[in-house]
C-alpha cells in the first residue's frame, strides 16, 4: 500500500476543517481532503440533473456538441445608434443593425418589436407575417461597438457569439462561457456530491470518486494522520 503524504498546505486545511467540525466523520473528512488535494470544484448542471467534476468539463462537452454558443453576424453603422456610455443592455435588429438601448428609449423592447415588424430588410415570414426576431446583449464589449466614435461610410458586419441557452449576444466565446458558469451551474463540495442521491454523477467523475473511496486509500489517509500528533484525537475517535 502506497504511503499517503500530506503536504503542509493540506495539513493546515485539514486542521482548520476539523477545528470547525470536531464531530466530522472519517469519510467526510477524507472527502474534504481529496477535494483539496486534487483542487476539485464539482458543479451541478440543473438542466441535465448531472454533477460534473468541474465547470470546464461540462463546458468542453457542450462546446463539442454545439450546445453552448452559435456564431452569428450583426450589422453596425447602418442607422444612427441609440447607445451611450451608460447603456447596459441593447436590443438589435438582425436585418439592419438598428439598435435600442435600455437607457435611451422609454420602452426598448416595444421599440425593437415594432421596428422588426416593419423593417423593409426583414424578408423572413411565418404564416405570411414578418418574424419578430432580434438580438439582445448585455456584454459591454458588444455595446461599445455601437457607441459611434465616427460614423462608418458603410455598414460593418461583425462576428459575435449567441448563447444557446438564453439567446444573448457576446463579443467572444469567453463571454458566453463566463455567463454560463455564473448563471447555469451550482457548485457542490465533494461531500455534498457523495451524500446526495437526487442527481446523476457524470461517469468519469463517478469513477474518480469510487477509485479514491477504496478502503486502502482511506486507510493510508488515516495512517498518515496518525503520524501527526494534532490529529491523534480525531483518529482515535474514528477508530472507536
Amino acid at each position: 500500500m502506497t504511503k499517503e503524504v500530506i503536504t503542509h498546505e493540506l495539513k493546515h486545511a485539514l486542521t482548520d476543517f476539523l477545528n470547525k467540525n470536531r464531530a466530522a466523520e472519517l469519510v467526510n473528512t477524507y472527502l474534504f481532503y481529496v477535494e483539496k488535494k486534487f483542487q476539485l470544484d464539482p458543479v451541478l448542471y440543473p438542466k441535465e440533473k448531472r454533477i460534473y467534476q468541474s465547470a470546464d468539463e461540462i463546458v468542453k462537452r457542450l462546446e463539442q456538441e454545439g450546445k453552448l454558443w452559435h456564431e452569428t453576424e450583426i450589422k453596425i453603422g447602418l442607422h444612427p445608434p441609440s447607445v451611450n456610455e451608460q447603456t447596459t443592455k441593447i436590443y438589435i435588429c438582425p436585418f439592419t443593425g438598428k439598435v435600442f438601448g435600455d437607457n435611451t428609449h422609454p420602452s426598448p423592447l416595444d421599440a425593437i418589436y415594432d421596428w422588426v415588424s416593419k423593417c423593409p430588410e426583414n424578408t423572413e415570414r411565418v404564416g405570411g407575417l414578418k418574424v419578430k426576431r432580434f438580438f439582445i446583449s448585455e456584454d459591454p464589449e458588444v455595446i461599445q461597438g455601437y457607441i459611434a466614435k465616427t460614423k462608418p461610410k458603410a455598414p460593418i458586419t461583425k462576428i459575435v457569439y449567441s448563447s444557446v441557452l438564453n439567446g444573448k449576444l457576446f463579443n467572444s466565446k469567453a463571454g458566453v462561457i463566463n455567463d454560463f458558469k455564473q448563471n447555469y451551474l451550482k457548485h457542490f463540495s465533494l461531500m455534498e456530491v457523495q451524500n446526495q442521491n437526487n442527481y446523476e454523477i457524470e461517469t468519469h467523475f463517478l469513477t474518480f470518486i469510487q477509485k479514491h473511496l477504496a478502503e486502502d486509500r482511506i486507510t493510508a489517509f488515516v495512517e498518515a494522520l496518525a503520524d501527526q500528533e494534532e490529529f491523534t484525537p480525531f483518529v482515535e475517535q474514528w477508530l472507536e
